[in-house]
Parts: structure tokens; C-alpha cells; sequence
């Protein structure tokens, strides 16, 4: 059987009254599955460590509940953690305009994060920087826009620095 193609404007009405949150690629839904308890830790110590130091700049952090639309690729996305400076960005459902991308992976979505979420995220004009973090061994990856090209660097010891919203934070607190 066919899925039935919907259009942006009926995912977002749609959306807006579901019991189960769902992302959004060309036309096709996606439901969301629920996460762990260590990726909902990892989630909140992120946030935390952010938000002080971003509030000060004017930026906002959401988390796993606010879309990211990515126009080029027509998807919407419910990403662990995002970041916007834009005062401009003031939907009170999407981000149009993240600087900073979080996605904690799982065995469930990691396929997906590296590869399409990934692609298509770095498609953002805005978008400084994609983390990728895993929850299951103490490592971060951070691909950071350089120009016109990305730069990929892995971190398993030390301190996680986002250059996007200047902000260092230590691993450990990352994975207390």
C-alpha cells in the first residue's frame, strides 16, 4: 500500500494535535521513537551547560519538542537539541535559522542522523555546526562549517568546543 503524499501545511496542522510527534521528508511522515533515559540525560546536561552562556548573546536552545525546518530538502525535523541567534526566527513551533544542531544517536536513528538528517541539516544557510553525540561510548563528533566546505574533528577526551555559540563544555559534564 501507497503512502498518501501531504503537504507542508497539512504535516504542520496535522502535527499540532498528534498524541506522537513525527518528522517530515518530502511529503512522507515519519513517527518518532520515544528514547532512552541515559539520551534524555545527555540531552538535559547540553542544554544546561548551553544556556546560560547563549542567553546572554541573545540566542534560544530548544529541546527534542521544536522542528527545524530545512526548506531546500522539504523536511522538518525534531532534533535533539538546536540553537538559533536569529531574532528574525520567531515561529512558535520551527526553527528556521539554527546555528547550532544537536543530535544524540541511538541504535534506532544513528543510520539516519549521519547520513540523511546530516545531509540535509547542512543545507541551512545559518547552520554553523552538526554535533553527533553518542550515548553509549563517550564520544562527540562536531562537522563545523569552514567557508563553503565542513570540517569534522571527534572528541573522546578533553573539552567540546562549539564555535557557533562560543561555548566550551567539559565531556565529562556532557556524560555525568
Amino acid at each position: 500500500m501507497l503512502k498518501p503524499w501531504i503537504s507542508p501545511d497539512e504535516y504542520l496542522t496535522l502535527e499540532r494535535t498528534a498524541d506522537v510527534r513525527h518528522e517530515y521528508v518530502a511529503g512522507e511522515v515519519y513517527a518518532m521513537v520515544g528514547t532512552s533515559r541515559r539520551h534524555n540525560v545527555i540531552t538535559g546536561n547540553l542544554s544546561s551547560a548551553l544556556r546560560p552562556s547563549i542567553r546572554r548573546r541573545g540566542c534560544e536552545t530548544y529541546t527534542e519538542n521544536v522542528k527545524v525546518r530545512v526548506e531546500t530538502a522539504n523536511a522538518f525535523y525534531y532534533p535533539d537539541l538546536v540553537v538559533t541567534c536569529d531574532p528574525r526566527d520567531d515561529d512558535p513551533y520551527i526553527v528556521h535559522a539554527p546555528s547550532l544542531i544537536v543530535e544524540v544517536l541511538s541504535a534506532s536513528t544513528e543510520a539516519i542522523d549521519r547520513r540523511e538528517k546530516r545531509a540535509h541539516y547542512q543545507m541551512i544557510p545559518s547552520l554553523r555546526e552538526f554535533v553527533l553525540v553518542a550515548q553509549d561510548e563517550r564520544c562527540v563528533e562536531v562537522y563545523r562549517r569552514a567557508g563553503a566546505e565542513w570540517t569534522h574533528a571527534t572528541i573522546t577526551e578533553g573539552d567540546v568546543v562549539l564555535e557557533s555559540v562560543a561555548v566550551t563544555i567539559a565531556l565529562d559534564d556532557i556524560y555525568a
